[in-house]
């Protein structure tokens, strides 16, 4: 509905053609001149910088790369590796030990084969201690014990004995 009530310019068609001319030509001329620039800063930066010895740098990340994807490949064999393991831990159970009594022949029997002479004596190599003798009170009859405290005595006894520790 906009378009009706808009007025229309009235621009004879040589009038459009001269300004699209103008423009065209304006637009070659900012192509020529940016152009124009370009080549100035190469050339500028040409005479600044060195050439790169692009064929060191190549090489150097050539081998960067290979050891890269060898590097990846082994994590990935090691991931599939990962996952076979987890997959085989849940699928297999594991058996209960159970206890077996060996004797002291057998058991080095089984460690040193069949090189020991006869049965050893585990015994020899231990070492010796001395048993120290702990002073023990003698133990009485309790029974005389109360009686001697039962009665006034006795607690004249332990009156005494509670007085003269203070």
């Amino acid at each position: 509905y906009l378009y009706c009530f808009q007025p229309k310019c009235k621009i004879s068609a040589s009038r459009k053609l001269s300004l699209k001319i103008l423009l065209l030509t304006r637009a070659t001329e900012d192509l020529e001149a940016e152009k124009t620039a370009n080549e100035e800063q190469v050339r500028y930066l040409r005479e600044k910088l060195p050439p790169l010895q692009l064929t060191y740098d190549t090489l150097i990340c050539k081998e960067i790369h290979e050891k890269i994807h060898v590097v990846l490949k082994n994590y990935r064999d090691i991931n599939k590796l990962k996952l076979k393991v987890q997959d085989l831990g849940g699928k297999f159970k594991k058996p209960a030990l159970r206890k077996v009594r060996v004797s002291a022949d057998e058991m080095l029997k089984a460690l040193f084969g069949s090189k020991t002479k006869g049965s050893m004596d585990l015994r020899a190599n231990l070492k010796s201690v001395k048993k120290e003798d702990i002073k023990q009170e003698k133990v009485g009859d309790w029974r005389k014990n109360v009686e001697a405290m039962s009665g006034m005595q006795g607690r004249k006894k332990m009156f005494d004995a509670a007085g003269g520790a203070q």
